[in-house]
């Protein structure tokens, strides 16, 4: 900084007294007020200015900020203190004079809510700073974009245009907000856009963000959203898969909500639709080859082609097996064969079938199994009325509880069979229509009631155990199966009012025949016959076979008579469902 000798003014009378007639008012002088004063001397550090007031003020060199400071120079300074308390001057401050100055400017130029244009010069705590027109302002880091801002440093050096939030006289800076102006252009952008979107249009758009059921896309100033089902003809489990932030796309617009300012997209849209031609592409009865994309408890998705999915039922997977989970049978990822079963164009549905591609082993079952051929199998499993028979994998027979005996009535199969026995049985019918095969188990063997009425004739002795009790008599097992009923009219010569007081399972007795009926199966004893003469016996054979009461008294002549025995049995198998094993 060159500094200059004082020289004397040209006129020094006249400029004194015009500045005591300046001061002779003394309306201006006082603190805070500005005073346009004239360089007098310099000395040192110290710069003399007089302001016209009783005394010379001073103002220390570094104020000037490196100007050429020359006695006589005009100078407009503030009046800090009117006398200095240690040197009896007044205090002056050409600084304090130019922030106001500078300060005044700035009121009088901008206003909250005008715009203005600064340079950040650094980063500040929660922010940054930005000189406007040599004003110190400050720009929060939340009004520095739309969207957060992480890091601040970038930032420095560059010029922005900027909205002023507040204007702060008592610390003379300005609060500004960048972020205001974009939304600003960014809400009219906004609007001029909502005014010219139209539904059907296609817009190129820019994904913004990405979540878990769509994607954001900026249309230029208007976020949209890009629904996942919206985004693919084909099976998506999440938006990441076909997009990421950044993507440039053209997006479909499919509705629009001018009073909320929602847009909503889609990209399929922008793509033909696979659905219109598949069933010239798939027609039914087809064979494809698919990939299976989701499993379910009742089926497996198959995506046959970009966009196209088809359902496999679980009754479609296999002809013989029976599959509880579509997970028993397949896994995602898993190439398969199908055929085209059906097609619903309205609910773009398409049913498909695995087993369709196999041979259908029900339909050459007849030749495989012909009724009355005998067949070997094991044991599958039960039901209350009959036992499975696996004839080979995936072809069952079913034994029902009436074909497993000739000699006793099955109530349960498990008293007649084991699971996983091997058993030999006739086929008795086959309807491949309903997949059905009927066996018989007793079929496969001899039947005892062929030649029963010769092993047992009517006044035979036969010997048994006592397999089971009844209010009306006693069941007695024979051999070969055959059970014989003993009434209990004929289990002793005294009066037997209750069976159970007579006899016991399990109890070996002795009987005799008393009646034999083939057509029913039945056999009926007794052991009070056992003390009869031969000729009662012969007659009670007659009676019995003639079944009437007159041959019942022409024998004994009473109620008790053994002719009457046959009526006695038939009354008694006629209370009672009873069949052999009963």
């Amino acid at each position: 900084m060159a500094i200059r000798k004082p020289t004397a003014p040209a006129d020094k009378s006249a400029a004194m007294a015009e500045i005591l007639a300046s001061s002779a008012s003394g309306s201006e002088f006082k603190v805070g007020a500005l005073i346009e004063g004239t360089v007098v001397s310099v000395a040192g550090n110290e710069v003399f200015v007089d302001i016209g007031y009783k005394s010379a003020g001073t103002v220390g060199i570094e104020e000037f900020g490196g100007e050429e400071v020359v006695p006589g120079a005009k100078v407009t300074v503030m009046i800090v203190q009117l006398e200095n308390d240690k040197t009896g001057m007044v205090d002056i401050s050409k600084r304090r004079a130019d922030e106001k100055i500078r300060w005044e400017k700035i009121q009088a130029r901008y206003t909250e809510g005008s715009v203005v244009t600064g340079t950040v010069k650094s980063v500040t705590r929660g922010g940054l700073l930005v000189r406007i027109d040599d004003v110190e302002a400050f720009l929060p880091g939340s009004q520095i974009e739309v969207s957060p801002v992480k890091e601040l440093e970038p930032y420095i050096g560059q010029t922005f245009e900027m909205k002023v939030l507040k204007i702060s006289n008592e610390r003379r800076n300005l609060i500004v907000s960048r972020r205001e102006l974009i939304e600003g252009a960014l809400a009219e952008k906004r609007e001029q856009l909502l005014s010219t979107l139209q539904k059907g249009e296609i817009r190129k758009g820019k994904v913004k963000n990405i979540t878990d059921f769509g994607a954001f896309v900026d249309l230029d100033g208007l976020d949209g959203l890009l629904h996942i089902t919206d985004m693919s003809w084909g099976r998506l489990k999440h938006p990441g898969e076909i997009l990421k932030v950044g993507d440039e796309i053209d997006v479909m617009v499919l509705d629009i909500d001018r009073e909320r300012e929602r847009v909503s997209l889609g990209l399929k849209q922008t793509q033909p639709n696979p659905w219109d031609a598949i069933q010239e592409q798939f027609p039914v009865g087809a064979r494809v080859k698919g990939k299976v994309v989701n499993l379910t408890a009742y089926g497996a998705f198959v995506e046959i082609a970009p966009g196209i999915e088809g359902l496999v039922h679980i009754s479609e997977f296999s002809w013989t097996k029976r599959v509880a989970r579509a997970s028993d049978m397949l896994s995602v990822g898993d190439e398969v064969q199908v055929v085209v079963l059906s097609i619903d164009m309205e609910n773009q549905k398409i049913a498909l079938g695995i087993r369709q591609t196999q041979d259908n082993p029900w339909d050459t079952v007849q030749e495989r199994y012909p009724v009355g051929s005998r067949v070997k199998g094991k044991v599958r499993n039960f039901t209350a009325y009959g036992a499975f028979v696996e004839l080979e994998e995936g072809i069952d027979g079913m034994i029902h509880i009436s074909d497993m005996s000739w000699t006793r009535k099955v109530n349960h199969p498990l008293e007649v069979l084991k699971k996983g026995e091997e058993v030999e049985a006739v086929v008795l019918d086959v309807n491949a229509k309903e997949q059905r095969i009927s066996l018989g188990l007793k079929q496969a063997q001899t039947d005892p009631w062929a030649d029963i009425a010769a092993k047992y004739q009517v006044g035979s002795v036969v010997k048994g155990k006592v397999s089971k009790l009844a209010s009306f008599g006693a069941f007695v097992e024979l051999e070969d199966g055959v059970d014989g009923l003993v009434h209990i009219s004929q289990i002793s010569e005294e009066r037997v009012d209750k069976v159970k007081d007579a006899l016991e399972v399990g109890q070996e007795v002795e009987a005799r025949v008393m009646k034999v009926d083939r057509a029913e199966r039945r056999i009926g004893l007794s052991i009070r016959a056992m003390s009869m003469t031969e000729d009662e016996v012969k007659a009670m054979g007659e009676g019995s076979a003639e079944g009437g009461a007159e041959t019942a008294k022409a024998s004994s002549g009473t109620a008790d008579s053994f002719g009457g025995l046959g009526a006695a049995f038939d009354n008694a198998f006629a209370n009672v469902e009873w069949q052999p094993g009963n």
